[in-house]
């Protein structure tokens, strides 16, 4: 039921928040199968796991289920040691939050006052945009060149009154990467009163050797804070993980924000197996570039132009009927992200599955396109 606008309920909300167009995610599978009647269902919109999680998450969730009715460790202590070990970095550098997005939140939350400037991509993560509004911050949108990121733009965009950079590395939705030279060049341009956020969410699945290792410039203690999570690569999407690192003077002001309790016990004990699982993320990696391959070539046939990726997604042109032709997958079973809320409104993001899920994609996106 659409909501009436003209209910005095809505007085008593703030323009600001009035303005916001909420996040979509991807549609579930129970959802596309309730709606359209279909029996199997593959989603490639998320960007997920194709392989799911680590069998050693799923076990340490089984062992630990029966003590969920205690509170979790609200510091995360054993999880923020274990990601510490594994970064070389100090327990004290790292909050952990439900999702990155949630530590996203704490963020804006802090730092952006009304007034304050959010500097981001266009296009870029959603959220970057809603967390500003919901601080009453200005949004400084960057477009893309070549769809990826303009430090070039970017500092010349930087006013006295900017607080956050953005940086979504590898960017969300397009897949290409700010390379170590660019984001140095950033870091060396920054004003004392800005913090770069540099979002990392795939950077597991990076294999350009020209990918800044950010967490340097966190141990010379530069007001960058880089953020992680286990949604992808680590196949933990449904529990709500992530992490960021940054100074310890950073941390301590954001723990003073973060709720209580913020990551569930389950997460943190799957997390922790996750972390531990090498064999299980160079399997997942090893996928992505076998299948991105596969991707590239049947495309490339279907004369189908994309953007070459670092990440687990495909950002592909469908051209102006995109929107019926992500109609036409659906009802085929097959989920993609339509790009519309992005400004690409002739583009899908296409998450990489298995052969399998990538042959069916394939197989049908030829069928629409030769009707």
């Amino acid at each position: 039921m659409e909501a009436k606008m003209d209910d005095p309920i809505y007085k008593m909300v703030p323009t600001h928040i009035l303005n916001i167009k909420p996040y979509v995610p991807g549609k579930p599978i129970e959802e596309v199968k309730r709606e359209l009647g279909v029996k199997k269902v593959i989603k490639l919109a998320s960007n997920e796991n194709a392989l799911g999680p680590s069998p050693r998450a799923i076990q340490a969730i089984k062992n630990y289920v029966s003590k969920i009715h205690l509170y979790p460790d609200g510091a995360a202590y054993y999880l923020r040691e274990d990601i510490a070990s594994y970064l070389g970095v100090d327990s004290d550098n790292i909050i952990v939050g439900n999702g990155s997005d949630e530590i996203v939140s704490i963020i804006t939350r802090i730092f952006i006052q009304k007034g304050d400037q959010a500097i981001m991509g266009d296009p870029s993560f959603l959220m970057y945009r809603i967390d500003t509004q919901l601080s009453r911050g200005e949004i400084v949108t960057v477009p893309l060149k070549d769809f990826g990121l303009d430090v070039s733009r970017i500092l010349n965009s930087l006013t006295d009154k900017t607080r956050l950079i953005f940086i979504s590395n590898p960017n969300n939705p397009t897949g290409t990467i700010l390379k170590s030279k660019e984001m140095q060049e950033l870091i060396q341009n920054l004003p004392p009163g800005t913090i770069v956020i540099s979002d990392e969410a795939y950077h597991e699945y990076v294999d350009d050797s020209e990918y800044p290792d950010t967490l340097t410039w966190v141990k010379e203690g530069k007001n960058i804070i880089v953020l992680r999570t286990f949604s992808k690569i680590y196949g933990l999407a449904g529990l709500r993980v992530g992490y960021a690192i940054a100074k310890k003077q950073i941390i301590s002001i954001l723990n003073k924000v973060r709720p209580p309790f913020n990551v569930n016990s389950l997460a943190q004990v799957a997390a922790r197996a996750a972390l531990k699982d090498r064999d299980h993320v160079i399997k997942s990696k090893n996928l992505i570039k076998r299948e991105k391959e596969f991707l590239y070539s049947c495309l490339k046939e279907l004369k189908v132009p994309f953007v070459p990726t670092q990440a687990n997604f495909i950002l592909i042109e469908t051209g102006e009927n995109t929107k019926e032709i992500i109609l036409a997958l659906l009802k085929k079973g097959i989920i993609v992200r339509g790009m519309e809320a992005y400004n690409l409104p002739n583009h899908i993001r296409l998450t990489v599955g298995t052969r399998e899920e990538n042959e069916t994609f394939i197989r049908e996106l030829q069928n629409i396109l030769q009707r």
